[in-house]
């Protein structure tokens, strides 16, 4: 991989050594995979069901979403996603949806990471 790709995904959160390790090395298997990780529509409709105040829909998002980022090794998110739905886990709506313009920074620098490395 090149180092200008690789750097651009690092900084984005990505963990670069664990999604190749993941892809068995693959530096083509984890480009297609990434490339599709913009497209998942799972961050959208968690920033809508906390926006509504849905518990359970937001719990069914951020875990999906946190599903796919721990597949992708977009740590950094991960994590946030991690916490997030041990909240919602806990009925704390309050504390999941204060977690979330964290959660929207982070998510938005992973997808503008992948989209500039890929573009």
């Amino acid at each position: 991989m090149d180092a200008n790709v690789r750097n651009m995904l690092i900084e984005g959160g990505i963990n670069v050594d664990e999604v190749l390790e993941r892809c068995m090395g693959s530096e083509a298997l984890v480009a297609r995979l990434l490339k599709k990780f913009p497209a998942d529509g799972s961050y959208g409709k968690l920033s809508e069901a906390v926006d509504n105040g849905d518990e359970a829909a937001a719990l069914e998002a951020s875990h999906t979403l946190k599903g796919v980022c721990g597949n992708l090794a977009v740590s950094e998110l991960f994590g946030l996603l991690d916490r997030q739905v041990q909240l919602l886990r806990a009925h704390d709506m309050d504390g999941a949806a204060a977690v979330m313009p964290e959660i929207t920074r982070t998510y938005q620098a992973a997808v503008q990471a992948v989209e500039k490395a890929f573009s």
